[in-house]
């Protein structure tokens, strides 16, 4: 923790604590900031984001916007981030691994957290005019071979890495997890079901039956080898050039952990891809996944296990769903996003025969 309070609510991020922030990173030298202008920004579930707009006292080169990340002022939210520490997680990662990885990141101005209570903040590098992805929407098969490129920068330079899981914030204990998740999915699942019953396209019934009947063979790791993941590498946690499809930030490091790659390539591809775009392209994309991991120096993932891997990661973007729309404030979008969420990575799981991975 630096000496500087932790400014956790957009009240808090005033002129002389902004100035305080970027002098003490460096990044302002004699101006002073003498105002400041906030917009809401995004439509996060678990954090509130603004757009602060910056005027100085003199010329300087100092950055005229920024984004602050912020604890959600909604209390569930809040609670099951504090749980999950996903806040600590967003934090360690800008602050630990960030700076070594070739990903796109914006540029951290300055951060603090407090791990006990998860108050923190987070300053960024505003990405205007980069344009946030749509999940409700999808994206062109261009844009997914740009993000899906984007994802070797992330998974090579740790490849295999053991050291990763002396990262207790990044790893945590595998076991607990895996039993905790095994305790609280099939609740959660119930949950799901019950509230969205109505509006429940029959492929999430399907494939969620036949994941929570074998949630223990899921949660089973397979060997293969393991890395940084992203944990919801998706349309709106990514942000686009409006010029061309050029990728210019990887954003919301909340559920970064360590686990097998191709969680991230499924949980991508089946979200980010309507299904007539998906189905007949998605190999191609998975290749060129597989390829540019192999020219990176990765020998130790053979084809298909690759494919294998895809297929057993479909699942992850249905507990994605089921397990946050559960976990955070309910909004309108957010439903929306979800039941999207559910069906789209169903429908995956379902066309690529994933269930019957559980049960061999």
């Amino acid at each position: 923790m630096s000496d500087l309070a932790i400014a956790d609510t957009p009240e808090l991020l005033t002129e002389d604590w902004l100035t305080a922030a970027l002098v003490a990173g460096g990044h302002l030298d004699t101006a002073r900031i003498v105002s400041v202008t906030q917009r809401p920004l995004g439509t996060g579930q678990m954090c509130d984001s603004v757009r602060l707009s910056l005027g100085y006292d003199r010329p300087t080169d100092a950055p005229a916007t920024l984004v602050a990340k912020l604890p959600a002022a909604d209390e569930t939210s809040r609670a099951t981030a504090l749980s999950l520490r996903s806040y600590e997680k967003e934090v360690r990662f800008y602050q630990e691994l960030a700076p070594s990885l070739p990903i796109c990141t914006p540029t951290v101005f300055h951060t603090d957290i407090d791990p006990v209570t998860a108050r923190f903040v987070l300053l960024l590098e505003d990405l205007a005019p980069a344009e946030q992805g749509d999940q409700l929407l999808g994206c062109t098969l261009e844009h997914a071979a740009v993000a899906v490129d984007e994802l070797v920068r992330l998974h090579a330079p740790r490849w295999g890495d053991d050291s990763l899981l002396d990262l207790e914030w990044l790893a945590g204990d595998p076991a607990t997890s895996r039993a905790f998740l095994a305790m609280l999915l099939p609740t959660l699942w119930d949950g799901f079901r019950d509230r969205y019953a109505a509006d429940l396209d029959p492929s999430v019934n399907q494939a969620g039956d036949a994941l929570f009947a074998h949630l223990e063979s899921y949660l089973t790791p397979t060997g293969t080898p393991l890395t940084i993941v992203h944990g919801d590498y998706r349309l709106d946690n990514l942000l686009f050039d409006p010029t061309d499809c050029s990728l210019r930030g990887v954003v919301d490091w909340q559920t970064c952990t360590v686990g097998p790659a191709m969680m991230d390539v499924a949980y991508f591809i089946g979200a980010g891809l309507r299904e007539e775009d998906r189905r007949p392209n998605e190999e191609e994309l998975v290749r060129r996944y597989h390829r540019s991991l192999v020219e990176t120096g990765i020998g130790d993932l053979g084809w298909d296990a690759c494919w294998l891997e895809y297929r057993r990661g479909t699942f992850g973007g249905l507990v994605m769903a089921v397990a946050a729309s559960m976990l955070v404030e309910r909004t309108d979008r957010g439903d929306e996003m979800f039941l999207t969420m559910a069906s789209r990575h169903s429908r995956h799981a379902l066309d690529l025969d994933a269930p019957d991975l559980l049960v061999s």
